[in-house]
């Protein structure tokens, strides 16, 4: 298959674009900078001739939210997550030869922060509205919300499209989220957060990319998916097992306003600590999806192994 991937340099797309080629897949990366296709993300141009006959479309494109949540970021956020989609679904609906699936990168926290249930796409509970939590993790579900409006809205009736909630992708490649917390844990930090109740969902890059795969050629899915392994753990149990992986006996807790300091240190948010995404892949399970890396514990060792 020809497969575009606007947003393709990043750190999810480097990793993606990498098992898409070694399947065999043609890949055309659309990117802001070097490393593929020009395109600025927000307007039609040469960039859209790619996707006029490619077989499909993996948009990943938007402003990173590892960064402190500041008015300017988080309408940078939404602002590049609605005007990529946009352009996307323009160029699609334009084409002679438009591709037949288009998988929208989203994100599993557009559920509500959730302990005591978890959240498949049946009857799986959107945030915004819950008591007690800060007032500005509701802007993050109002940009996933539009996110999968825009590409729902887009005028592209030739082609399948497809919502990927995606929960944290783990890979051992350097600057993710698995690097970020192995180092955390080797230096003695890897202790829970306000106690640690809060789940943790995950996914394996193997199980990412598979998944991936698994959607491109299911012509029966479309709407939202959950991309998360189908089992998330307590923020508690998820540093215990990297610690474990790490060789590392112990880490230091933190209190919430520790993480807060952490969190301003690192130029990123406690959302990502602090919120509990429970959530886990109903629609891919019942398609008869399988995970090679369904728990954690074996996805850490294998993620420290490979580091």
């Amino acid at each position: 298959m020809k497969i575009v991937l606007p947003g393709g340099t990043g750190h999810v797309g480097r990793m993606l674009s990498r098992e898409l080629r070694a399947a065999g897949h043609e890949v055309v990366v659309l990117s802001r900078g070097g490393g593929g296709v020009r395109w600025d993300g927000r307007s039609l141009g040469p960039w859209a001739r790619e996707l006029d006959g490619a077989d499909a479309v993996v948009n990943l494109a938007g402003r990173s939210v590892s960064c402190r949540y500041t008015a300017g970021n988080l309408r940078e956020m939404m602002d590049s997550r609605i005007d990529s989609t946009r352009v996307v679904g323009e160029a699609i609906g334009r084409a002679e030869r438009p591709p037949r699936v288009w998988l929208q990168m989203s994100t599993a926290t557009i559920y509500a922060h959730s302990v005591d249930r978890a959240n498949d796409e049946a009857g799986g509970v959107i945030g915004g509205g819950e008591p007690g939590v800060p007032r500005y993790w509701e802007y993050s579900v109002r940009i996933a919300r539009k996110w999968e409006q825009t590409q729902e809205r887009a005028a592209t009736p030739a082609t399948r499209k497809v919502a990927l909630r995606t929960a944290i992708v783990m890979s051992p490649d350097r600057g993710g989220a698995f690097d970020v917390l192995r180092r955390m844990a080797r230096y003695g930090l890897g202790g829970a957060v306000a106690g640690g109740r809060q789940h943790v969902s995950w996914i394996h890059e193997q199980d990412f990319a598979r998944a991936v795969l698994f959607l491109l050629e299911r012509e029966d899915l479309d709407g939202p998916v959950n991309l998360a392994a189908p089992n998330p753990l307590p923020h508690k149990e998820f540093m215990a097992t990297m610690r474990a992986a790490c060789g590392v006996p112990a880490g230091l807790p933190a209190t919430r306003w520790m993480a807060e300091l952490g969190a301003f240190a690192l130029r990123t948010d406690t959302e990502l600590l602090l919120k509990s995404r429970r959530v886990v892949p109903g629609r891919l399970q019942d398609a008869g999806f399988r995970f090679d890396f369904p728990r954690w514990s074996e996805a850490a060792f294998d993620l420290v192994a490979r580091t």
